[in-house]
């Protein structure tokens, strides 16, 4: 398992502290980005990169945020995929052409 990094920065006196530039690079965090933050039942916070854009799927959003979530909480878990499951899927998805502007059929055919 790869080492774990730990840096730590100082509250001042308005509660303020400036992101440790080793956590800025980490999350790609430039001037005015977000930051968010994950309150976990033992007290652990996880830091992670905010922003919320008018037309993302909330329901994809929280999906990621919870394998986010598991993935550090849980990093053991994470598994390569064998080259031959790689190969099966690229068969059966490699020559489909997908328009993501194109509207979704109605349901009511």
């Amino acid at each position: 398992m790869p080492a774990t990094l730990e840096v730590e920065s100082t509250l001042t006196d308005r509660y303020q502290t400036t992101v440790p530039e080793t956590v800025r690079r980490v999350l790609r965090l430039g001037k005015r980005d977000k930051i968010h933050y994950t309150i976990r039942p033992g007290g652990e916070v996880v830091l992670t990169r905010g922003g919320y854009y008018e037309g993302d799927d909330p329901v994809l959003g929280q999906f990621l945020a919870f394998l986010a979530d598991d993935i550090a909480s849980h990093p053991e878990r994470v598994q390569a995929i064998d080259a031959s499951l790689a190969q099966r899927i690229q068969s059966l998805v490699g020559n489909i052409d997908v328009d993501l502007d194109a509207a979704l059929p109605s349901d009511s055919a």
